[in-house]
């Protein structure tokens, strides 16, 4: 079936699905494949359930001879096909995004500065990657001003294939960071597979929103139409912040207004600065920015603060790497506080890299001379004695020396990698 045909189905259906758990009624099912399932084999039950068809790629099931049935050659590449149809069908203006560290963040924080005057979408928490891409240009309507879409990486070519789909006209890399390492073959590949996008705008003719104070975007994108913003006084930015500061909380100034964030780090000074300047960009009032941003509240484990019997916990538990992980630290020795703690969890994806990021970390936490605890068997197995620090092997362990050892400290910073789930640690506290 082409993808036009497809895409007069999806007109007439109410949204997509995808698991069959959760079935929109009318909707157009796809079948997808993971490492421990199968979609193919609940099409049927998806259309029980109310789906109007089912787009399949198991050929055993043209046998059935039900036309609710679309048998394709591929149910992915098909859901992508059709997002990208539907895209250059709406038509209008799309932001992509990624980088390293702070995509989700910085994605957070436009959406919500360019709702003051636009109808905007975005991607949801995220579904960054080549099925929550589709997915998300799929909620386009006819409605809908502007989109934002989060990309996600962890190899190369990935980067190309995602702006393949969503044909941006606007991109941003938030940084360069140490991170997925093991995919992307070290730190000159996750430049190589980050840059990616800039690539794409350029032989698009598109535009890149630019740190200018960082010095490989400011590189990497010269040869490409591009609006940015500096705190260094770089004479080749579009918007100038006076001051940038992240205590108490992440701060910048900029004509004469002074725009307070509920975030804290250095690390989010730059995540603000693309919101403020973006809005900018698209004619959002000063004002209208300002409100935008201090409303803004971190949620979903990422920088968010959580008070528990009398304990201020900077919750970070979302996602780690060594370059997140560095600066969370150092965020943290200068938060004011005499009774610190830091409990610290395992970095993944790091390949080669991981004993000697975990033992670079130890050493940071070790000069930081604040009490730590660390979590995960790659720092298990490369610590370094310490009489402020404590390490376990997994989240039970710690649970059972909680039950029997109460934390004195009142300030607490949890980070981790996701797979560590150190959230589950706030029940413990």
């Amino acid at each position: 079936m082409q993808t036009f045909e497809l895409y007069s189905i999806y007109n007439q259906c109410n949204g997509v699905s995808t698991d069959t758990r959760n079935i929109t009624e009318n909707s157009l099912f796809f079948a997808l494949k993971g490492d421990h399932f199968d979609a193919n084999d609940f099409a049927l039950q998806a259309l029980e359930k109310g789906a109007a068809f089912a787009v399949v790629d198991n050929k055993e099931l043209l046998k059935l001879n039900n036309n609710k049935l679309i048998v394709v050659d591929d149910v992915l590449k098909t859901l992508q096909d059709l997002a990208s149809f539907h895209r250059f069908h709406i038509g209008l203006p799309v932001i992509a995004l990624t980088g390293s560290n702070g995509k989700t963040t910085t994605k957070e924080l436009l959406h919500t500065v360019l709702n003051k005057k636009y109808n905007t979408i975005a991607t949801i928490g995220n579904l960054n990657n080549h099925i929550g891409v589709p997915l998300t240009l799929l909620r386009l309507n006819e409605d809908t001003d502007l989109a934002i879409i989060e990309m996600g990486a962890n190899h190369q070519n990935e980067i190309e294939r995602l702006c393949e789909i969503a044909q941006p006209d606007f991109g941003l890399i938030t940084n360069f960071g140490r991170a997925h390492l093991e995919g992307f073959g070290g730190v000159e590949g996750v430049i190589k597979g980050k840059s990616e996008i800039y690539d794409y705008l350029q032989a698009n003719s598109k535009t890149a929103f630019v740190n200018f104070d960082d010095a490989i975007q400011n590189q990497k994108s010269l040869d490409i139409s591009r609006f940015g913003f500096s705190v260094e006084n770089n004479s080749s930015a579009n918007i100038q912040i006076s001051k940038a500061y992240a205590q108490p909380m992440a701060t910048i100034e900029i004509d004469n207004t002074k725009i307070t964030s509920q975030l804290t780090g250095l690390y989010n000074l730059p995540n603000i600065s693309f919101a403020i300047t973006i809005g900018q960009y698209f004619n959002i009032s000063l004002d209208d920015i300002k409100e935008a941003i201090e409303s803004y509240t971190p949620q979903n484990n990422r920088s968010q603060w959580v008070n528990i019997n009398g304990k201020k916990i900077l919750l970070d538990a979302y996602n780690a790497n060594p370059s997140s992980m560095q600066v969370a630290i150092q965020n943290f020795k200068q938060l004011e506080g005499d009774s610190k703690l830091m409990i610290l969890g395992d970095m993944f994806e790091l390949g080669t890299e991981a004993n000697k990021e975990h033992l670079t970390i130890i050493n940071e936490t070790i000069d930081s001379n604040i009490s730590t605890i660390f979590i995960g068997d790659h720092f298990f197995e490369n610590q370094i004695t310490n009489n402020q620090i404590r390490y376990f092997k997994n989240l039970e362990e710690v649970f059972s020396h909680l039950e029997t050892h109460q934390l004195n400290q009142n300030l607490i910073l949890i980070k981790g990698s996701r797979a560590m789930a150190l959230e589950k640690l706030l029940e413990h506290i």
